[in-house]
């Protein structure tokens, strides 16, 4: 697969989202670069505004396993993991496989459940596996984990860690949609919901060819730079407490990447930096007074200081 083919799949799959999602082109191309970056995703804002219908109709344009977690108070982490159990009939512990066991899991209001289940999602995301009972469990490849999660200020949620939100690759923000939107979003589903007659565009294994194709995207060392001028810029700034690490700047690479290749061309630009810097890393910093509101101004701000690299890239 080249990375015009790859473009051109991509665009197969938005088409296929946008016959159930209305309006949200930006939001569909971002989550899809986060998938084809090989990271996760956190949809945040209130309910109603089509978060989980956004995860179901990407989830449906897969030919992958898919598995859906509703997050509640009384959620454990063995719900997530699996359990041993005994088997009077075997004579024996048997292993249950948790719900974590998929190809795109979609974590609902994640955010609802207390901190230690949280906590179960971590190993996953990050390693990839399970370990239950002392013994670690790969998870088959390509494993995406898409979240939502209600504001803060919703009745009965729990602040996500600091530890947990840096896992996530991007969190976006999906908003009402518009008065036109809306109308068109009502006729879609006067008779039927076109998420039951959504099917799939793209096997897991063109997926995961394309997530390996992606890192064959070339970035310019002006832009490593670059990317890590904003990184440090924002562990110096004033109203920061934590700044972006390590990690979140090798995110912000590897969506570039990622974009730029949805984008047909096989090579980053200062351009997908500027776009997505705000959309990785406000997330993972914090404000003094220990806040994440207005981290995204911040972030704009730093963007607007620090000049960037003019060269030619191709």
């Amino acid at each position: 697969m080249t990375i015009r083919e790859a473009a051109v799949k991509c665009a197969e799959i938005k088409e296929n989202i946008k016959k159930v999602i209305v309006g949200k082109d930006d939001e569909i191309t971002l989550v899809l670069s986060a998938l084809m970056a090989n990271g996760h995703i956190l949809l945040e804002d209130v309910p109603g505004t089509g978060k989980t219908m956004l995860a179901k109709a990407l989830a449906k344009s897969f030919d992958c396993e898919y598995g859906r977690i509703q997050f509640t108070p009384d959620l454990l982490p063995s719900d997530l993991t699996g359990i041993n159990f005994f088997n009077p009939r075997e004579n024996d512990f048997i292993f249950r496989k948790g719900s974590l066991f998929a190809n795109i899991v979609l974590a609902d209001e994640i955010n609802r459940a207390t901190p230690r289940t949280q906590s179960g999602l971590l190993e996953s995301m990050e390693e990839r596996q399970v370990t239950v009972d002392g013994e670690t469990m790969p998870l088959m490849p390509p494993y995406f984990v898409i979240a939502t999660q209600n504001p803060i200020e919703t009745q009965g949620t729990y602040p996500l860690p600091e530890a947990q939100l840096d896992r996530f690759l991007m969190r976006l923000k999906l908003g009402y949609p518009e008065k036109s939107e809306s109308v068109n979003i009502l006729k879609r589903f006067v008779t039927d919901n076109p998420l039951d007659a959504l099917g799939s565009v793209c096997s897991g294994a063109e997926l995961i060819e394309m997530q390996e194709l992606i890192k064959t995207v070339r970035v310019h060392d002006e832009l490593l730079e670059y990317i890590m001028e904003i990184a440090e810029a924002t562990r110096r700034h004033e109203r920061i407490a934590l700044g972006v690490s390590s990690r979140g700047a090798m995110a912000l690479m590897r969506v570039s990447q990622a974009l730029a290749a949805i984008n047909s061309r096989e090579f980053v630009t200062p351009d997908e930096i500027k776009y997505l810097a705000p959309r990785v890393f406000a997330h993972r910093l914090i404000l003094r007074g220990g806040s994440h509101g207005g981290a995204s101004g911040v972030i704009e701000e730093t963007l607007n200081e620090i000049k960037a690299p003019v060269e030619n890239f191709n």
